[in-house]
């Protein structure tokens, strides 16, 4: 959280007292462990229902939401393996597999309201799912496609970002627009661990700090920046220290902890909309595939760490919990596993078609007003095709 900068310092740390019951420095640091509810082996934490700070309440979310995050989780999984064996069979070009992350992902997309904006990153594909975009739409980037796949303007979620850290930006002047037009608008930046060393992300808070905006930034630290362990890149107490030099709230979270997620980006989303600021949350979380097919991630980390952290997987903590509260059983794990194989199929047949080529739109999108050097390519290659067509005819002239 922020505080308005147009108050005096007496009057922040009133308002912080007042609200949270404890003073502004305490409340810009983060807590001292990182908020979990549901712990690896599936069991509730005894004071996840109590809170984890004095004056951070995270309530438990209700049945409806975990059941639909739960569902989402698993169709995320699906389509990470999915995805993965289209790669392998050269029906997509590239993967950045977020497979041991999705619970982020499921949780960041899920806490926004209809008119509030995500901002992904290239490894965030599940999250755009699960904020309604069409599975092959969504996945059309990483086929080598031209566009995006998908209108932004339509779900409310920006075009996933190869370069690190750009979408911060995005997003912070999304949040600036609607604050300057009196909307209630919340915006999740998503980033990962390497990005928070890219000058990007200094900017981004800092911008959203000074101008009081409605963003969330959201680090999921799964530990590498591709080869580049996370201690190579900070030696920070956690990433959400960092917060504080803004004059922004930081909170850590377990990042495979589904409940703990919802809970921890319900309360960042009332907050922000409330008025309160940017906020940065880290969740710990582990890349348990290599950062795409093309990288070799045996030459970095051992399996020794990949085991260890398969032992904090969130689907199967969700699944165990979700089945001590009697809130699913086999029935309805075979319901939603029908539905995860189903998008498989969509995706396998959607990707699976060969996409018309239209030359000109190398030129048609690049400028709302084309430019007359794309004027002129653009001829140039209207007239090449033309004569290759004029070519290919005349040959089947002569040839009857």
């Amino acid at each position: 959280m922020t505080i308005s900068t147009s108050q005096s310092a007496p009057d922040q740390a009133s308002e912080v007292q007042r609200k949270f019951g404890i003073s502004v420095e305490d409340y810009m640091l983060p807590a001292h462990r990182q908020i979990q509810m549901v712990a690896p082996d599936g069991t509730l934490n005894p004071e996840a229902e109590q809170g984890t700070e004095p004056g951070h309440e995270y309530p438990i979310p209700g049945d409806p939401e975990l059941m639909a995050a739960y569902e989402r989780l698993v169709v995320g999984r699906r389509v990470n393996d999915q995805n993965s064996a289209l790669v392998r069979q050269g029906r997509m070009a590239v993967y950045p597999s977020s497979h041991g992350q999705e619970a982020c992902q499921v949780a960041a997309a899920m806490c926004l309201s209809e008119g509030d904006w995500l901002f992904p990153t290239y490894r965030d594909a599940v999250a755009v799912m699960a904020k309604g975009v069409d599975p092959v739409q969504a996945m059309t980037i990483f086929r080598g496609d031209w566009h995006g796949g998908y209108n932004p303007m339509e779900h409310k979620v920006g075009i996933q970002c190869t370069p690190l850290t750009t979408q911060l930006l995005h997003a912070v002047g999304v949040a600036h627009a609607a604050k300057l037009r009196g909307e209630d608008t919340v915006v999740m930046a998503m980033c990962g661990d390497g990005a928070t060393s890219e000058g990007d992300f200094h900017e981004a808070l800092n911008f959203a700090a000074v101008f009081h905006l409605s963003v969330i930034f959201f680090v999921q630290n799964n530990k590498y920046a591709i080869s580049v362990p996370l201690s190579h890149q900070s030696v920070a107490p956690s990433l959400a220290h960092k917060a504080v030099g803004y004059g922004m709230a930081g909170e850590r979270v377990d990042g495979n902890d589904l409940v703990a997620l919802l809970a921890v980006l319900d309360r960042a989303v009332k907050l922000a909309r409330e008025g309160s600021g940017p906020l940065l949350v880290e969740a710990n979380t582990y890349r348990m595939q290599a950062h795409t097919n093309a990288d070799d991630d045996t030459r970095y980390r051992d399996n020794a760490e990949v085991s260890e952290w398969k032992a904090k997987d969130p689907l199967s903590r969700m699944d165990v919990y979700l089945r001590n509260r009697g809130l699913l059983d086999d029935d309805g794990a075979a319901r939603i596993t029908e539905h995860a194989e189903a998008v498989a199929t969509q995706l396998r047949e959607g990707l699976g078609e060969d996409v018309p080529v239209e030359p000109q739109n190398l030129f048609r999108y690049v400028f709302s007003s084309p430019t007359p050097q794309l004027q002129e390519q653009s001829a140039l290659l209207a007239d090449e095709l033309a004569r290759e067509e004029a070519g290919k005819a005349a040959q089947k002239e002569a040839g009857k």
